[in-house]
């Protein structure tokens, strides 16, 4: 078992469920968070306002789930990104899980 963790723009909501489902990954959870990105230190300096911290709308799903899962959910997030024409993919990421209850 281990513990899968999906990032993803509040645009791509819908989608992660259906690459979860896709995956065979039944059961998940999700919690709403803010991405930042940090920025280039000269478009800070030629920004009138000054540096403004404005997150974008995101969301992470995290599932502790079979190895066999997460390499069907990894492909098909792959084939999902590829065909992405933002700067935002999904990312995902695994923490292998030593002791459980």
């Amino acid at each position: 078992m281990k513990l899968v963790l999906v990032t993803a723009v509040e645009e791509f909501h819908k989608d992660v469920i259906k690459l979860f489902k896709k995956a065979q990954i039944e059961t998940f959870s999700e919690s709403e968070i803010d991405g930042y990105k940090t920025s280039n230190a000269l478009l800070i300096s030629s920004n009138w306002f000054g540096f403004e911290n404005v997150g974008n709308e995101s969301v992470m799903f995290f599932s502790f789930t079979d190895e066999a899962n997460i390499d069907t959910l990894f492909e098909l997030i792959k084939q999902f990104n590829e065909t992405l024409t933002t700067n935002n993919p999904i990312r995902a990421i695994v923490v292998p899980i030593e002791k459980s209850i």
